[in-house]
């Protein structure tokens, strides 16, 4: 049912952001309306500014709210209540920057890029929940700044999992001269994000988080997994290695996911991956715990001091493929075919080679 409420003005640091239908339900379950996301986007206001700052960014947008049955259109459906908005919207004020990214097809947008906080609250008030930023700044849209390491649960594990295998990515890291910070994902996973120095290409980036995953599943055989093919990955952890390939991104920290409980991506010490659970972290808890303790994610910000070098991950890498034989491997869907990578097709509907070209039975 459409609000009937008027619209509403809030400042925000100096701003003024209309908010249309403000009494609009946004998760039914909780009773949260547009105005209390918008609200709660400007009270943990640095930390998801400094989580976006002169990011492009994707906005993840539900005008109609998280309501039971609601649908996020995809690219192979794209109907839906709720869409990934990749270029600035129309009739964006004119305080709304943007950055010019290209897609692995070649095609390019003009992505948001927040500048201020006034931003991301008149994106809230679009309807957009979670904030997709890429690891890159505007100034160079070309070399990421960030190492994003996913921890994705499969069927038969959950964020309990992630939580045991995340003390061996921090050991890991700190192996090849690296620190990450973690956070929960909102859902079930586990993200650690490392600040690089912006030196290396995507290309280059995802090599070194596959070297990372490799290594880190040969320690933790039974818990981990490299296999991209969901059908191959078992009930472990998945290293999901191409959220460093170009226009895949993770929500950021501070963002809100769409589920009933308006869970957050929140931000932890490692002291604390043991102990939480990401119902913890919540639209409506979240503001009393960063005004406690402020934002974890500082050291992650644009152009913050501290970036870490991946050549040792890149060396890892190298001796990989030369003395273990490791390829590369698989791509996202929508890619080009890329230069080095193995066959794209699902294991099980590999066609097997006839007997006559076997070289196993001939001769």
């Amino acid at each position: 049912m459409p609000s009937k409420t008027p619209a509403t003005e809030i400042d925000v640091r100096g701003r003024t952001v209309r908010v249309s239908s403000p009494d609009k339900v946004y998760f039914p379950a909780r009773g949260l309306t547009k105005l209390d996301v918008v609200r709660y986007f400007v009270e943990v206001g640095d930390g998801i500014l400094a989580a976006l700052l002169d990011r492009p960014t994707t906005l993840e947008r539900w005008p109609k709210g998280v309501f039971e049955g609601a649908k996020l259109a995809t690219r192979a459906d794209s109907t839906g209540d709720a869409f990934y908005q990749k270029r600035v919207p129309a009739g964006a004020p004119d305080y709304v920057r943007t950055a010019r990214i290209a897609f692995p097809s070649g095609r390019t947008a003009d992505e948001v890029a927040p500048s201020e906080l006034a931003v991301v609250a008149w994106a809230a008030n679009l309807g957009t929940l979670t904030f997709h930023p890429w690891p890159v700044t505007s100034d160079d849209v070309e070399r990421p700044d960030q190492l994003r390491i996913d921890l994705d649960p499969q069927p038969g594990t959950d964020f309990s999992d992630a939580a045991r295998v995340a003390p061996h990515v921090r050991e890991l890291l700190a192996e090849h001269g690296l620190e990450g910070w973690p956070k929960t994902s909102g859902g079930r996973g586990i993200h650690v994000f490392v600040p690089i120095e912006p030196r290396w290409t995507f290309v280059e980036a995802r090599r070194a988080t596959i070297a990372f995953g490799r290594e880190l599943e040969r320690r933790l055989p039974d818990e981990v997994t490299m296999k991209w093919w969901k059908e191959e990955r078992g009930s472990k952890i998945f290293v999901d290695y191409n959220q460093m390939a170009r226009d895949r991104t993770i929500a950021s920290a501070y963002s809100v996911r769409t589920n009933a409980r308006a869970t957050v991506s929140a931000p932890l010490t490692w002291d604390e991956v043991a102990d939480v659970h990401p119902d913890d972290f919540d639209v409506t808890t979240m503001p009393a715990r960063f005004a406690a303790v402020g934002d974890l994610f500082a050291p992650l910000a644009a152009h913050a001091p501290g970036r870490f070098s991946i050549e040792s991950l890149l060396e890892l890498a190298e001796r990989q493929e030369h003395d273990e034989g490791h390829a590369d491997l698989p791509y996202p869907p929508e890619y080009p075919k890329m230069p080095g990578e193995p066959p794209r097709v699902q294991p099980s509907r590999a066609r097997k080679p006839s007997p006559a070209a076997d070289p196993e039975t001939e001769g």
